[in-house]
């Protein structure tokens, strides 16, 4: 299973139409608050980063081991689909950390794929801007099927027996009932069959955000969901983590139905230090699982996946 680097220092509801954004509570982010400073930062959540098996360094390499902890300051690609990535500049301290400084910055509850040379191919392809839109969908579709395996294994099994052909007992286990998807229209729909082609008969919901043209905050335009979801355990799929707001108003609409934070696993490919830190600091409770944390995010992903760049 995962380990962990250690570092000093109710109400069922859908085919419903929202047709205005949810109240947000004083002491939530709202969609354009600033990052707040590290020593302001929720202490119980960053304590430790959570490291699949194999996983040497998020987006650092190893040669970096030395300057684990700073790095050159980057802006990210400008080019969106939501109001999560639109118009994003990292702010200053968004640099390439090392594991040590998203350590004690995120938390736990963020879990990174192993690294290795396959990974990081497919993320080079997709952040290529001469990638033709086959390759970069071939490739786009290779993550998502690895973060949706990952993000499956973080749901719970439990032991059974079955015989084999031979007429032999085997102690195995078996996927435990109860789970949905929900996808964060647009990208998010581009990992929905990547889920499918894990588990047949899921039950996928949909969430439509998008920034509101006077305030430029996110809002929530339609939801639809499993009308038992308050039972069950969400995967939320969203690919590109800039700013983090698109994902914070998506789970307080999820809350609203009687979903609890602890049982929403946020399935994403690439996340900026900012937006994951700003998803934990929201919601503690949360899981997310992404293959790359870097100032960087490729907010081109909808537009060229969809084929409307």
């Amino acid at each position: 299973m995962a380990t962990e680097l250690q570092c000093p220092d109710s109400m069922p509801c859908h085919n419903r139409q929202v047709n205005s954004t949810s109240t947000p509570s004083p002491e939530r982010l709202r969609a354009d608050d600033p990052i707040l400073d590290h020593a302001e930062e929720n202490n119980a959540a960053m304590a430790k980063l959570t490291l699949l098996p194999g996983h040497a360094h998020s987006s650092v390499l190893s040669e970096r081991d030395s300057q684990a902890c700073r790095g050159t300051n980057l802006h990210s690609e400008n080019h969106s689909d939501s109001s999560d990535s639109g118009n994003y500049e990292a702010p200053v301290g968004d640099s390439l950390l090392g594991d040590c400084e998203l350590s004690r910055q995120i938390g736990a509850q963020l879990k990174l794929l192993p690294m290795n040379d396959q990974i990081r191919e497919l993320q080079t392809i997709i952040r290529d801007k001469t990638a033709s839109r086959g390759d970069f969908m071939f490739s786009a579709d290779r993550l998502i099927r690895l973060v949706v395996e990952e993000g499956l294994n973080q749901l719970p099994y439990k032991e059974c027996m079955v015989t084999t052909p031979t007429g032999h007992k085997y102690e195995g286990v078996k996927f435990e009932k109860g789970n949905c998807g929900v996808s964060i229209m647009r990208s998010g729909e581009a990992m929905e069959q990547g889920l499918r082609d894990c588990c047949r008969s899921i039950r996928i919901g949909k969430i439509l955000i998008q920034s509101d043209e006077e305030t430029q905050r996110a809002k929530v335009y339609y939801a639809k969901f499993p009308p038992d979801i308050y039972r069950r355990k969400v995967l939320l799929m969203y690919p590109i983590l800039s700013t983090g707001n698109t994902v914070i108003e998506a789970v307080k609409v999820l809350i609203e139905h009687g979903v609890q934070p602890s049982v929403i696993i946020l399935l994403s490919l690439f996340s900026t230090p900012h937006g994951a830190k700003s998803i934990i600091q929201e919601f503690p409770e949360i899981t997310i699982l992404t293959t790359e944390v870097h100032p960087v995010a490729p907010t081109h992903f909808g537009q060229k996946y969809f084929g409307t760049d």
